[in-house]
């Protein structure tokens, strides 16, 4: 099957049906603020649509745990199931789990990806854009401050299982090796686990080593945000040094706002829940659906904020 990219917020058409339909959804995580809102995408558009129920589980950041909710779903009856995936190299043991019920992953990119079968489909947003986006802005906003002499900066990635901050971390060294971008320095790199407070701990401790930074680029805005508020705990001014995220969440857009967040990159998180009951529906009725849907990512910076802070 062909990969269809489609706009941000743009669900997928489907006939009306008088059938009840239950839908099991797993998702990695609820004390995500970003899965928080991807959630609300799914059980507002669900409470939309006639005859359509959801069974929503936490999955406690245990690939076990949600391996065992997938085989319970399956053993319940659902018509389909939807997984936002702890683990995404655990995507061949969910597969298969799954059977022959409809399976959806949404906003992590499992590793059978590319091999999903006939009934089973993937919806979420490119990460080759996320930071991609992200970094180029870091870099164009160096420049303009008289940096591209030489600057230094900090990388914050995500949950290392996680194929979007591997992907996303792979963005950041592709834009630095850029001859438009060359000029900029990876002083270190460590993971804080997507997490605010780690991040805060995270940046403290290089704080702590005393060497001259410009810019924090992080996987997410929850350890842009985490950085943040280590820097001004330690009295830094924020209009000295560029801080860049991923996902455009209402707390970043505040911060941004507040002069202390530079650069975010909107992800569609209620889209993607959407997008993602739309495709499951789809699938159970045995409808034809693209095994890839990608719902593009978009630039946030000081100047277009306030065009996303009724978006998420």
């Amino acid at each position: 099957m062909k990969t269809t990219v489609i706009s941000a917020g743009v669900a997928i058409l489907l006939g009306t049906t008088a059938m009840a339909e239950t839908i099991g959804v797993s998702i990695s995580r609820f004390d995500d603020n970003f899965l928080t809102v991807m959630r609300n995408g799914m059980t507002d558009h669900a409470a939309s649509l006639e005859g359509v129920d959801l069974q929503v589980e936490d999955a406690n950041d245990d690939v076990a745990k949600q391996l065992d909710q997938v085989k319970n779903f399956v053993a319940s009856g659902v018509d389909a199931i939807i997984v936002n995936i702890v683990d995404t190299s655990a995507g061949e043991a969910m597969s298969a789990a799954a059977g022959n019920v409809p399976l959806v992953y949404v906003n992590r990119q499992p590793d059978n990806v590319d091999s999903l079968p006939a009934t089973q489909a993937f919806v979420a947003s490119n990460e080759i854009e996320s930071g991609t986006l992200e970094a180029f802005q870091i870099c164009k906003n160096l420049r303009a401050k008289g940096k591209a002499g030489g600057a230094r900066a900090y990388l914050m990635m995500g949950q290392l299982s996680n194929q979007a901050a591997v992907q996303r971390t792979k963005d950041v060294h592709d834009v630095i090796g850029m001859d438009m971008c060359n000029f900029i320095e990876i002083i270190d790199e460590q993971t804080a686990n997507w997490s605010r407070d780690e991040a805060q701990s995270l940046m403290t401790n290089w704080l702590s080593a005393g060497e001259p930074f410009d810019a924090v680029i992080a996987n997410n805005d929850e350890m842009a945000i985490g950085a943040i508020q280590a820097m001004k705990a330690a009295g830094i001014d924020m209009a000295d040094v560029e801080v860049g995220g991923v996902d455009a969440t209402q707390d970043a857009l505040v911060a941004m706002q507040a002069g202390e967040l530079d650069v975010t990159v909107f992800q569609d998180a209620h889209g993607q829940g959407a997008g993602s009951v739309d495709t499951a529906l789809a699938l159970a009725r045995g409808e034809e659906v693209d095994s890839k849907v990608y719902i593009p990512f978009q630039l946030v910076t000081p100047e277009n904020v306030d065009a996303f802070l009724s978006k998420n």
